[in-house]
C-alpha cells in the first residue's frame, strides 16, 4: 500500500509538471515562433512548474525522500528555478529588448508583465539572500520571516503572470497547474501557522517538521 501510494504521488507530481509542457509543445502558435522565443517560453513554463515543488518539498508531502535528501532537493530546485527564469528573461530580450526594457521599468502595456517582473526579482532576492545566509548570520526565524513573505510573491506574482498571458500554453492545464501551486503554498502556509500556534501555546520552539514521518519533514527553519 505504501508503495502505491509513493508512486500515485510521484506520477500526479509528474503529470502536474510534465502535462502543460506537452500541452504548450502541441500549440500551432510555435509554428510562428522562433527558437530562441520557444526556448524562453518553455523555461517559463518549466519555472512554475519548479514552483510547484518547492513547498511540496518543504512540506514534507512527497514520500520517499529522507529530511536530508529533501532539503538538498530543495536546494537544488531553487538553483534551477533560478537558472529557469533567466533562461526566460535572456530569451525574451535577445527577441525584443525594446519590450524588455518596458516589463523591468513597468511601462509595458501588457498586463501580466508587472507579475512576472515582481516574482523575478522576489526569486533572484530569495536565492541570494540563502547564498548569504551563514555569512549574514540569519537565525531561522529571522530566516523564515525573509523567506516566506517572498515565497508568497514568488507564488502570486508567478501565478498571475501565466493565467494573464494568452500564449502557447493550453488553458486547462495551465489553470490546473497554477491551481495546485497556490493550493500547495496554502497548505503549507496553513501547516506552518498551526504549528507556530501549538509552540505558542504549550511554550515551545516552532517544531521543525510540517508533515510526515521524522525521516521526511522538512521546514523553512533548515
Amino acid at each position: 500500500m505504501r508503495v502505491v501510494r509513493l508512486t500515485l504521488i510521484w506520477a500526479a507530481l509528474t503529470a502536474a509538471v510534465c502535462v502543460p509542457i506537452a500541452a504548450a509543445a502541441a500549440s500551432p502558435l510555435l509554428a510562428w515562433r522562433g527558437p530562441v522565443y520557444i526556448l524562453a517560453g518553455f523555461a517559463g513554463i518549466l519555472a512554475l512548474g519548479l514552483v510547484l515543488v518547492q513547498p511540496l518539498l518543504i512540506g514534507g508531502y512527497l514520500p520517499g525522500l529522507s529530511a536530508y535528501r529533501g532539503r538538498r532537493a530543495h536546494h537544488w530546485i531553487g538553483g534551477a528555478l533560478v537558472v529557469a527564469v533567466v533562461v526566460h528573461v535572456a530569451g525574451l530580450w535577445i527577441t525584443s529588448p525594446p519590450d524588455m526594457i518596458d516589463a523591468l521599468l513597468f511601462s509595458s502595456p501588457t498586463p501580466f508583465s508587472p507579475f512576472g517582473v515582481i516574482a523575478m526579482w522576489a526569486i533572484f532576492a530569495v536565492a541570494i539572500i540563502a547564498a548569504l545566509r551563514r555569512r549574514l548570520g540569519l537565525r531561522a526565524r529571522t530566516w523564515r520571516i525573509v523567506h516566506i513573505p517572498l515565497a508568497v510573491v514568488i507564488v502570486v506574482g508567478g501565478v498571475v503572470h501565466a493565467m494573464l498571458i494568452e500564449g502557447t500554453m493550453e488553458t486547462v492545464s495551465k489553470a490546473a497547474l497554477c491551481a495546485l501551486v497556490l493550493g500547495a503554498t496554502i497548505k503549507v502556509m496553513a501547516d506552518l501557522r498551526v504549528l507556530r500556534r501549538r509552540g505558542t501555546l504549550r511554550g515551545e520552539r516552532l517544531p521543525t517538521p510540517l508533515h510526515g514521518d521524522s525521516s521526511q519533514r522538512i521546514s523553512f527553519d533548515r
